[in-house]
């Protein structure tokens, strides 16, 4: 469905939302204040919350490159330091945000339960989506790198790390466990590299 501006509104108020309060603490009341619309303006575009979940993490999925991954790729050529650059940017984050807010998709993987399924999966794709912009990464590096290293494996410990420290950084409102996991990452990525 293409995105109207009533559409749009409801969706970053919903993502606003969910993202501070999280998805069972945000009634939809509350969204349609935020995005200033009537019920029936929510109703047309979806016919449930969940629903509007889904467009929250289809906006997500837009997103991903251009505010996640593009800004990494574009301060350095280094393939292994843009993996690097991209979590300093969730590092940013926990910086502006007093370490009070973490990974919004994170947040809602923790969040759902077993009664979601669908959205599980959709968690899933955009954690593959992120894995997949790490991956590109690697294999860029890949004449770098041991020959045993399973790139896609090591992208999942990227995305593991990054979002076990930024949890660990909300729970002790310190970027300073988010800074030793990362060091710790970067060591062991260089053991990887062939010297």
């Amino acid at each position: 469905m293409t995105d109207t501006p009533t559409r749009q509104k409801l969706v970053e108020a919903a993502m606003r939302l969910f993202h501070e309060q999280g998805y069972a603490a945000t009634g939809v009341a509350t969204i349609l204040r935020d995005a200033g619309v009537n019920s029936g303006s929510l109703y047309h575009y979806f016919p449930t919350k969940e629903a509007l979940l889904h467009g929250v993490l289809d906006h997500y999925e837009e997103l991903l490159w251009p505010m996640v991954l593009q800004p990494a790729f574009d301060k350095t050529t280094d393939p292994v330091e843009r993996i690097f650059e991209v979590l300093n940017g969730y590092r940013e984050m926990l910086l502006m945000t007093s370490c009070g807010m973490g990974c919004p998709i994170g947040n809602l993987a923790l969040e759902m339960s077993d009664t979601y399924p669908d959205v599980r999966d959709h968690l899933a794709k955009l954690f593959d989506m992120w894995c997949a912009g790490i991956r590109k990464c690697l294999d860029e590096a890949s004449s770098r790198l041991r020959d045993e290293v399973d790139r896609e494996s090591l992208a999942e410990f990227v995305l593991t790390v990054m979002e076990g420290a930024i949890m660990q950084a909300r729970a002790r409102r310190s970027v300073e466990v988010f800074d030793r996991s990362v060091a710790h990452l970067r060591a062991y990525v260089d053991g990887l590299v062939e010297s």
